[in-house]
């Protein structure tokens, strides 16, 4: 995952200039910190985002990184959030309350809430999408 993230990553570089728009049509997930280093490029590139597939996982840091006047959603966006795991060297995954409760709070205040009224992260994906996620982010035109 860490590989494709730097090629987006040098991709989005050379073409900042150029770029309007990133357009995110499906996620998995996968590296947080191959996810921040490349949402951290395309927040310098001034890029807007575009939500218009689902995004889950590590891919959701896109809402902690970019602001939220450079993101929006089409109506097939979807956004899965789940509680941080650690993995061990031997490939063994274990909950991660701490690491959890510091990855709510990168979350903008309003996803927070949404958030908290389905139940907090946890090991079950909550999905957010449809007629919540227009309420918190602009639909793209």
């Amino acid at each position: 995952m860490k590989r494709t993230a730097l090629a987006l990553m040098i991709l989005v570089i050379g073409l900042a200039p150029a770029l309007a728009d990133v357009r995110i049509l499906s996620s998995p997930g996968g590296d947080v910190e191959a996810y921040l280093e490349f949402f951290a490029v395309l927040k310098r590139s001034g890029a807007r985002v575009v939500l218009d597939g689902p995004c889950m996982s590590a891919c959701t840091l896109v809402l902690s990184t970019i602001p939220r006047e450079r993101i929006c959603v089409t109506p097939r966006a979807v956004l899965g959030f789940h509680a941080a795991r650690l993995r061990d060297s031997h490939n063994r995954i274990s909950p991660a309350p701490d690491e959890t409760q510091l990855l709510a709070e990168t979350y903008p205040v309003p996803v927070q809430t949404w958030l908290q009224r389905h139940g907090g992260l946890g090991s079950k994906l909550l999905y957010l999408r449809g007629q919540e996620l227009a309420a918190l982010y602009p639909r793209c035109s």
